[in-house]
């Protein structure tokens, strides 16, 4: 990207797909032998590889002609909302929802969330905005998550953006965090609502604790223009509480938490999240409650470290 393309679009790297980005990017993705593939396997679990590889032809056509019409970000998200309606309907007792009266419509929020499943927590809060009459949110999401190119092009064009979790030197994390900061801030200035989780990774044991890191980072773009209440008070900062009757991942996480209660520590095959994500969406959750707490508002400060 040149200096002026920086300066055009400086949150190109991490930001969701334009509605003029849509239609390229489907495109890419219909040419996808993997992503064909993963959905020849859905659609088809019981036949074996051979015959399902047989078939990845006729399922390209029919993913060409179901995406064919998709030109904006939103009519892709109408699209997603009918696969929605049909995960609830079957993978849900029932699906209820509090506080969203408290939202004014009109307004962006920061909505930091308590984190039980990688994909439904986000989806569910969406779907309560979207029943509702308010727009979806951007959704932060690390890029841990999106170490295959078709999962980071369905990601980004649900209106995901970025985390870049994988990076270790200092001085490139802190480069990465004020990005962040600066693009969050952004979104809501500019009339977006963003999801985030309330600390990286999910919650395993039932301990919902927002990371103060986390809150650190919000403040990385604001620091020299605004006090901290000032800037909580800007960003339109509401907590919200999902919970779920049943986790569909219980016995993933069951492992890995006594396998670091064993050993101290824990190693994720290589595409185990990828899994989990199919499970949450997939899996029977029962009874799911999404709560929207009030915007945060005080006169408390930041605690440097």
């Amino acid at each position: 990207m040149s200096v002026e393309d920086l300066k055009a679009d400086p949150y190109q790297a991490i930001r969701p797909y334009r509605d003029s980005e849509v239609s390229e990017v489907l495109n890419r993705m219909v040419r996808d032998n993997e992503l064909v593939d993963v959905i020849t396997h859905y659609q088809f679990p019981r036949l074996p590889n051979i015959v399902r590889r047989l078939l990845r032809p006729v399922v390209r056509i029919a993913l060409a002609a179901k995406v064919g019409e998709i030109e904006s970000v939103t009519s892709f998200q109408q699209m997603v909302a009918g696969y929605m309606t049909k995960m609830i309907n079957r993978t849900t007792t029932k699906l209820s929802c509090s506080g969203i009266d408290r939202l004014d419509p009109q307004e962006a929020y920061l909505f930091v969330s308590n984190h039980r499943d990688i994909a439904m927590d986000p989806a569910f809060v969406n779907w309560a905005l979207y029943q509702y009459g308010m727009n979806t949110v951007r959704i932060a999401i690390g890029d841990n998550l999106l170490r295959k190119p078709y999962v980071s092009d369905l990601m980004r064009l649900n209106k995901s953006f970025i985390v870049k979790r994988s990076i270790k030197a200092p001085r490139e994390m802190m480069a990465a965090m004020t990005q962040l900061s600066e693009y969050i801030d952004h979104s809501i200035q500019t009339g977006h609502s963003v999801w985030i989780a309330q600390r990286e990774g999910r919650s395993k044991d039932g301990n919902d604790k927002t990371d103060p890191t986390l809150l650190k980072m919000f403040y990385m773009s604001h620091r020299k223009q605004r006090s901290f209440a000032e800037m909580v008070e800007r960003l339109n900062i509401v907590p919200v509480s999902i919970s779920y009757e049943l986790d569909p991942c219980d016995a993933m996480k069951a492992r890995e938490l006594a396998a670091i209660a064993s050993t101290g520590k824990y190693q994720k095959t290589e595409f185990e999240d990828i899994d989990s994500i199919v499970r949450g969406i997939t899996g029977d959750k029962g009874h799911v409650h999404v709560d929207f707490g009030e915007p945060i508002r005080g006169s408390f400060e930041h605690q440097r470290a």
